[in-house]
């Protein structure tokens, strides 16, 4: 019997411990992947926890996986994929096909969309098996560690900045400088905003600079951030990447006549703005998810043509508790990466 490792928790908020599989074959419509690489998000959280319903244990999270397909079910090789593709599977883990936004072709918004980790098992193991329809395939000079985080932290940013209202040489700022910022402002700066950097603390200014941004705002520095960027003539768009509902607050009276607030930072707290802020300069305050399979295709082939990349920290599979224990303390610096090369 052929078997693989996956690192699982077996009860909610439990510790990962190694395990064996027996190697799945995929179903119709489904490969199975070798893994390379799978970022850690903060959203596994949400599934190591229980916290979402219907997630069952023990439980495989990650959904920033990279590897190479090695077994094609029924269906799929008419559908272009081979064995040896190099693909990444992100939060888009696959849609139903069949609910009301399916149907319209938003599959992002499907109500029962297939997230790695919930759904089904997902990279925190040696093999995943996952729907044709949410393989991406990782162009040449894009390494499995980079091309995980493009499935989520990558696209996230990527498709918020891109499906916003801004044009080249608007201003743009990005909130939050970690894992979705650090990577929202090398997007911003590529597609030719002048782009504005938002982080607490003096000593990120540098980091900022290095990453391409035009301006930066200390949010701690005592001058309010709102004012701070109407001083630069108001922003178009202000990508909030930090989980932080009072910090992307601060941001709404920084926006222009008809700006738009983009937010992808998940918090349970709700944003303290007034009708009164919208009105009279026609703003917006929008939610984005993150991407569909080809968005991701999109998210890679753009960062690889610019020289975008994650600033990532890999680790071995066995590292996965005390990594996925650093990404939840704060100690992580952008993304933690699970590796079984």
């Amino acid at each position: 019997m052929s078997t693989y490792r996956v690192a699982q928790v077996t009860e909610p908020g439990g510790t990962f411990e190694l395990a064996e599989r027996e190697v799945p074959q995929p179903g119709p419509g489904h490969v199975r992947i070798a893994v390379e690489a799978c970022g850690i998000c903060h959203s596994d959280a949400l599934f190591v926890s229980g916290g979402l319903p219907g997630v069952s244990f023990p439980e495989v999270p990650g959904h920033e996986i990279a590897g190479r397909v090695e077994e094609l079910g029924e269906g799929v090789r008419e559908r272009g994929w081979q064995v040896g593709d190099r693909v990444a599977v992100g939060w888009f883990g696959g849609s139903c096909g069949h609910c009301t936004p399916c149907r319209e072709g938003d599959f992002i918004v499907c109500r029962n969309l297939k997230v790695p980790g919930w759904a089904y098992d997902g990279g925190f193991g040696e093999k995943v098996i996952a729907p044709a329809d949410a393989l991406a395939r990782i162009p040449e000079g894009l390494a499995a560690n980079d091309a995980g985080p493009m499935a989520c932290a990558g696209v996230t940013t990527y498709n918020g900045l891109r499906r916003s209202s801004a044009r080249p040489g608007d201003l743009v700022a990005v909130l939050g400088l970690g894992g979705l910022g650090h990577l929202g402002v090398q997007y911003a700066v590529a597609m030719g905003f002048e782009t504005v950097g938002i982080a607490r603390g003096a000593e990120k200014a540098d980091f900022a600079k290095q990453l391409g941004a035009h301006h930066y705002i200390d949010s701690t520095s005592g001058t309010p951030v709102a004012e701070a960027l109407q001083s630069l003539g108001g922003a178009k768009v202000v990508l909030a990447t930090a989980g932080n509902s009072e910090a992307i607050t601060a941001t709404v009276d920084g926006l222009a006549h008809r700006g738009e607030l983009v937010a992808i930072g998940a918090d349970t707290a709700p944003l303290g703005i007034s009708p009164a802020q919208l009105l009279m300069a026609g703003r917006v305050v929008r939610g984005h998810p993150s991407g569909t399979s080809q968005d991701v295709e999109d998210t890679m082939a753009f960062s690889a043509l610019h020289g975008i990349r994650p600033m990532t920290e890999p680790v071995r599979l066995e590292q996965a508790g005390e990594a996925y224990d650093k990404m939840l303390s704060g100690a992580a610096r952008f993304r933690m990466v699970l590796t079984t090369g």
